[in-house]
């Protein structure tokens, strides 16, 4: 666990990767404030033994080059060998956007820093979130909550970032999402996972009861009517990989299909407006995520908050990481790091 202390009182938002020396790195966002605008850097720390421990000190990756700070990363091995780090750069409630950054030293260094998005505004590129296609493209899922009228809004459009030259220079896809309803939230935090059958999901964090699903069949480009789905979840992010060695999809979301309504709050409407971030559950999907089965619940606690998950696979393990909070912490303090194997989820827990 990577819990809060004084001075440090959040912990959120990491990623993993693997190096060639065998460590694995986890990079995060160590908070000077609770606010998601409180000052912010980016450190990292280091398993030698497939995650099972971690150093036990940070070291300094991004410092605080923004107005406000730098957050949710993403790391990804690149087809060409280097590392891509991306985060957020916050410069006010009008101006945050996507940075990346390379080492081709494994993580000993790293690049000045490339701007993903060159149009001002406010986009949200989640943690762990960036992917690679099978053909080199990149794709960064964004929600874009401004407007050319306003700053900051609550209620986001989904679309996508594309590369084709590694990271160099990117395009907006040429469908934005919005959302079909009055809902405040809008659509948020998207994740985007490739389909053996080449097509791109994405998902989607809705106020709505579930996640909202759209498909991409020109590799992101344009994007299909994002619609409901059986993914049952409160306004919360959910994580979604495939498993190297399976080929399954792994699942991570809260998961309130089994929960009480009285569990949630509804709007006039009946529309369901959020709900709390319990449990953390996993479930994997062998039909390219038609259905999920297996489900697990990893915590389950009634006042736990789970979310902002990174999935990591090492062997037959799969490495977890997510922040976390309730039971006397704020929601968003601490960053907890665990590991199970792959075949614990051969038979349903429920």
């Amino acid at each position: 666990m990577l819990p809060p202390s004084e001075g440090n009182p959040r912990n959120t938002e990491g990623a993993f990767v693997t190096l060639k020396d065998g460590r694995i790195l986890f990079a995060y966002s160590r908070f000077a404030g609770t606010s998601d605008h409180a000052a912010a850097t980016i450190v990292g720390r280091f398993s030698a033994d497939g995650g099972k421990t971690w150093t036990a000190t940070d070291t300094p990756i991004v410092g605080n080059e923004g107005g406000m700070n730098v957050m949710s990363v993403s790391l990804l091995r690149l087809a060409d060998g280097r590392i891509a780090l991306f985060y957020l750069r916050k410069n006010s409630l009008g101006d945050c956007r996507p940075y990346l950054r390379y080492s081709t030293d494994e993580a000993r260094t790293w690049s000045e820093p490339v701007l993903c998005i060159t149009e001002p505004g406010y986009y949200v590129l989640n943690n762990d979130r960036v992917i690679q296609l099978r053909n080199g493209r990149l794709i960064a899922p964004v929600a874009q909550h401004s407007t050319k009228e306003s700053d900051y809004g609550s209620r986001g459009k989904a679309m996508a970032y594309l590369s084709d030259d590694a990271g160099k220079t990117w395009r907006r896809s040429r469908t934005t999402l919005e959302c079909p309803t009055a809902s405040g939230a809008g659509f948020q935090e998207p994740g985007v996972v490739e389909l053996k059958d080449g097509r791109v999901l994405m998902f989607i964090r809705t106020q709505l009861g579930s996640q909202y699903l759209s498909y991409s069949s020109d590799g992101g480009e344009t994007w299909s009517e994002a619609r409901a789905s059986a993914i049952r979840s409160p306004l919360s992010p959910a994580s979604i990989k495939r498993v190297p060695s399976t080929g399954d999809l792994l699942m991570v979301w809260n998961d309130h299909s089994t929960i009480d309504e009285s569990f949630r709050a509804a709007d006039s409407d009946g529309r369901r407006t959020g709900g709390k971030r319990t449990p953390l559950t996993v479930a994997v999907s062998r039909d390219e995520g038609a259905t999920w089965t297996h489900a697990h619940d990893l915590l389950a606690s009634p006042t736990g908050w789970y979310c902002y998950s990174a999935i990591h696979f090492v062997g037959n393990r799969v490495l977890l990481a997510f922040a976390s909070g309730g039971d006397g912490l704020p929601g968003l303090s601490k960053m907890d790091l665990a590991y199970f194997d792959l075949d614990s989820l051969k038979a349903p827990a429920r």
